[in-house]
C-alpha cells in the first residue's frame, strides 16, 4: 500500500511582518510633510484583525493606505489581505476608517476550491477542515497539479492562499 501525500490550503499572513509594516507606516507618516502635521494616526489591534486609520480628511486616508500597501510589499504580505470599510466621520472633525485583516478561507471560497479540485479530474480528496481546505493523494505530481490550478484561480476568488504541511 502507498503512502498517502497531502498539503493544506490556508489564508494566513506574518502578524509580525503586518506589525512591522504599521510601525512603519506610522514613522513615514511623522516625517511626510503633508502628513506632519496632520495628527494622523494608524493602529492595530492585539489580535491581527483590523487596522484603523483617523486623518483629517479622505485624500489623506488614501495616501496613508497607500504608505502601509507599500511597506506590506517589501515585507512580502500580500495587499489583497486587506478589507478596507467606508470612510466615517469621527470626533472632532476627524475621519477614521477601518480596514479588516483577512485571515482564514470562509465556507463559501471552501466550497469554490473543493469544486474547482473536483472538477479537475485529477485523483485528489479535497476535504473542508475548519478554515483551511486539505488535499490529499497517492503522488505528489498529482497534488502539484493541484497547487497549480489553485495559484491560476486565486486571483478570480481574490483571497491569497499558501500551501502548508506538504507531505
Amino acid at each position: 500500500m502507498s503512502k498517502e501525500c497531502s498539503f493544506d490550503v490556508v489564508s494566513e499572513f506574518d502578524g509580525q511582518e503586518m506589525l512591522n509594516a504599521v510601525d512603519q507606516t506610522r514613522r513615514e507618516i511623522d516625517s511626510r510633510f503633508d502628513l506632519k502635521d496632520s495628527k494622523s494616526t494608524i493602529e492595530m489591534d492585539k489580535a491581527f484583525k483590523e487596522l484603523v486609520i483617523t486623518t483629517t480628511d479622505d485624500t489623506r486616508v488614501r495616501n496613508i493606505l497607500d504608505i502601509l500597501e507599500g511597506k506590506m510589499a517589501k515585507r512580502n504580505l500580500n495587499t489583497r489581505i486587506l478589507d478596507p470599510q467606508p470612510i466615517e466621520a469621527s470626533l472632532g472633525g476627524n475621519v477614521r476608517q477601518k480596514i479588516l485583516l483577512k485571515q482564514g478561507i470562509d465556507k463559501d471560497l471552501a466550497k469554490k476550491i473543493v469544486s474547482t479540485i473536483k472538477g479537475s479530474k485529477v485523483k485528489v480528496q479535497p476535504s473542508i477542515q475548519g478554515e483551511q481546505v486539505r488535499v490529499s493523494g497517492k503522488d505528489k505530481d498529482t497534488l502539484q497539479e493541484i497547487i497549480q490550478l489553485l495559484r491560476n484561480e486565486a486571483d478570480a476568488w481574490g483571497t491569497p492562499l499558501q500551501f502548508t504541511n506538504y507531505r
